[in-house]
């Protein structure tokens, strides 16, 4: 689709309008009895400051890239957001597979009644087929795996046997806990951003520009023979000479059957001043949070600023495609804008790529250790690693 900005006019816009008044984010000032009016029909509808702000106050409570603009992943944003449990029947289709906030209310539904323990992500894939089927099943319903007008009255009806408490959250964190503190034999999906023909930003040193598409990829190979050297099995999401999207990164890491992925990129800024590095994680505004992405952003973080003293961005929850279709827990680091003069010496830097890289892998041992004999950030070495992965195996 056309991606919509300030200033674009048209029916496009217009339907913008309507669904983010409808929404809550965007009130109308020429409404007539209905709270709409004509003003939300009109073809000739501007993309004024006012939709601007709603744009952006919508991006950032669904947990996507904050920019004003309505590009693809925005507007299907807004269509999600748009349905209300009730309004169309759910069924699980692999060929057209439905998204929605109908969806995630189902599946909140189905959760309080302890029928689902995944993501409440808004899909309706096989988990939540399974889900309601188990629910139809258990209150004597034909277990089709559709949500209709019977399965949808037994679920008011029902109401909630527990609520409280976030089942997805405990069994990740079980999952882990099963895992055992050693590295060895843990799948890990590394992913390097950029690829193919898309080489990125282009960073001038004395020996001439440095891609971006090249330090990720630098970086990436790093981490993979660090971890493998630990007895790791490691996948890269994509070859050197390919450039898939985030959904077919996401599908290719899903068939690795991967204990954790991890995404490498780069941030850019028309302000030289913008520097740092974030982490993101799974996290939507139904309150559904990928627990250890969440805690995996968090040792990221704090081991690469103490290694490196670039600026400390923070951990956030996002829905990005990335982090939203990985079946596992998936962390996205932004590991410093390429357009400021100190991140960019930091990332140029083959020694610093090698700190980057250690910095990663103490923090996925960190995740693993679950806080026992753990040592101050910063401290741990690869060498010490290394070492006692070693002196473990021995021990088996």
């Amino acid at each position: 689709m056309h991606r919509l900005r300030h200033g674009d006019t048209g029916p496009a816009v217009a339907e913008v309008r309507g669904t983010l008044a409808s929404l809550g984010f965007l009130h109308s000032h020429a409404a007539g009895a209905d709270g709409h009016g004509e003003y939300w029909k009109d073809a000739d509808a501007g993309f004024d400051e006012n939709l601007d702000s709603a744009v952006r106050a919508f991006q950032q409570h669904r947990g996507l890239l904050v920019d004003g603009v309505v590009g693809p992943a925005t507007y299907r944003a807004l269509k999600e957001a748009s349905y209300r449990l009730g309004a169309r029947t759910l069924i699980y289709q692999l060929s057209a597979p439905l998204y929605g906030d109908d969806v995630a209310t189902l599946q909140r539904r189905l959760q309080d009644l302890g029928f689902y323990v995944h993501r409440v992500d808004g899909y309706f894939g096989p988990h939540t087929h399974d889900g309601l089927t188990a629910f139809q099943r258990e209150i004597g319903l034909s277990a089709d795996g559709i949500c209709g007008p019977d399965t949808l009255r037994a679920l008011e009806l029902l109401g909630a046997r527990v609520t409280g408490g976030n089942p997805h959250r405990i069994a990740e964190e079980e999952v882990v806990h099963r895992a055992g503190p050693q590295l060895s034999g843990k799948r890990i999906v590394i992913d390097p951003g950029l690829g193919g023909r898309d080489h990125g930003y282009a960073v001038p040193t004395e020996f001439g520009d440095v891609y971006e598409s090249e330090i990720l990829w630098d970086l990436a190979s790093r981490l993979e023979g660090r971890m493998a050297a630990t007895g790791m099995e490691t996948f890269l999401s994509r070859s050197w000479g390919s450039g898939p999207s985030d959904a077919e990164r996401a599908d290719t890491s899903n068939t690795f059957d991967a204990d954790l992925m991890i995404s490498l990129r780069c941030a850019t800024n028309p302000s030289p001043l913008a520097n740092g590095i974030a982490s993101f994680h799974f996290g939507n505004s139904h309150g559904s949070v990928s627990m250890i992405g969440q805690v995996l952003a968090g040792f990221i973080q704090r081991e690469i600023v103490a290694r490196t003293s670039l600026q400390d961005c923070r951990t956030h929850a996002r829905t990005w495609d990335l982090l939203r279709l990985t079946k596992m827990p998936t962390v996205q680091v932004d590991i410093g804008y390429l357009t400021n003069e100190y991140d960019a010496a930091v990332l140029t830097n083959p020694r610093m790529r090698d700190v980057i890289a250690e910095a990663i892998l103490v923090s996925v041992k960190r995740l693993y250790l679950l806080g026992q004999d753990d040592q101050p950030t910063g401290t741990y070495t690869f060498a010490e690693l290394l070492a006692e992965e070693l002196a473990a195996a021995e021990r088996i």
